[in-house]
């Protein structure tokens, strides 16, 4: 039997608690299922059962991610003899330890981010990785204790610097909540003859390209990049990127595509150009599946650039 899994993640003052109370008091929601509540850190507010929709919600407290095993998730939940799970994450943890020791019927039908609109850009500074991992893969970041200094347009660019699809809401003070309705246009024009991709907007453009590889087939392309060969490519083939970066140097890779090229040129792996290309999609075994095919029609030596990797902010 398919496990549903609600998941809360964010740091400590976030109101991931107050959300999971309100939840399980609403009888929209908790109608009769019998809940398992798995707690992974405790703040300022504690759970109060007697307010829940139903008398049917077992708690059960995590204190180390170690603790965070396929059999131990499976003992929990045979305990109280669940048919749904809800998740309260620490920030503090990363979610791949949770996604890894998920048993293999469990699975996560929703994941939403709380935090502290005051406190939420001091995080992204001091902790950024922790604030991308939770990022990442959320459908909506929830910041509640919004006021009108809250500098939403700030906010807006870290999280979509990391997650371009998932929702973005304020919660005030007074009760009142709205969702960021701002517009995220791409820094180049999609539409011109040559899509002239600068420096500074080369991860935007490759996560789009990546992310909507329609949108980019038959259009021609102007960027620099850094050349790389390899045996898995044609004579009149070599890769052609940028490193790129997320959110700190632990997770920098080379974002790279296989470019064909018909006149005889010398390119050594390391080198920076400017290429000019036409995008087609295809299987080639440099990729695991399809990928970004370019076609280059002028090819030009250049400089390594003032910030050689790529970021998207």
């Amino acid at each position: 039997m398919e496990i549903p899994v609600y998941l809360f993640t964010g740091f400590l003052e976030g109101g991931k608690t107050t959300v999971i109370q309100q939840t399980l008091s609403d009888p929209n929601f908790n109608s009769g299922e019998r809940f398992l509540l798995i707690v992974c850190e405790e703040g300022a507010e504690e759970y109060d059962p007697t307010a829940f929709a139903k008398p049917n919600v077992y708690i059960e407290y995590i204190e180390d991610s170690s603790m965070l095993t396929d059999s131990y998730l499976t003992t929990l939940l045979n305990k109280h003899k669940c048919n749904r799970v809800i998740v309260e994450y620490n920030g503090m943890w990363l979610l791949n330890d949770f996604y890894q020791a998920l048993p293999e019927n469990w699975m996560v039908y929703q994941e939403m981010m709380f935090a502290d609109a005051g406190s939420f850009e001091t995080f992204n500074t001091n902790m950024r990785q922790l604030t991308v991992d939770k990022l990442q893969s959320c459908e909506a970041i929830i910041l509640n204790r919004a006021t009108d200094i809250t500098d939403k347009d700030s906010i807006h660019k870290i999280v979509r610097a990391v997650n371009r699809r998932c929702s973005i809401g304020y919660e005030y003070e007074s009760g009142e909540f709205e969702y960021d309705d701002t517009k995220d246009p791409l820094p180049f024009d999609i539409n011109a003859p040559v899509i002239e991709i600068k420096d500074q907007d080369f991860a935007e453009w490759y996560r789009d390209l990546t992310e909507e590889p329609e949108k980019y087939d038959g259009k021609t392309v102007k960027f620099k990049g850094i050349v790389a060969t390899s045996p898995k490519l044609a004579k009149n083939e070599f890769a052609v990127g940028r490193h790129v970066m997320v959110c700190c140097s632990n997770d920098i890779s080379y974002c790279a595509m296989v470019c064909r090229y018909d006149r005889e040129i010398s390119l050594k792996t390391k080198g920076w150009i400017i290429v000019t290309a036409k995008i087609s999609f295809g299987k080639h075994k440099i990729y695991s599946g399809k990928g970004p095919i370019l076609s280059a029609t002028e090819i030009a030596m250049t400089s390594q650039p003032e910030q050689p990797v790529a970021t998207f902010y």
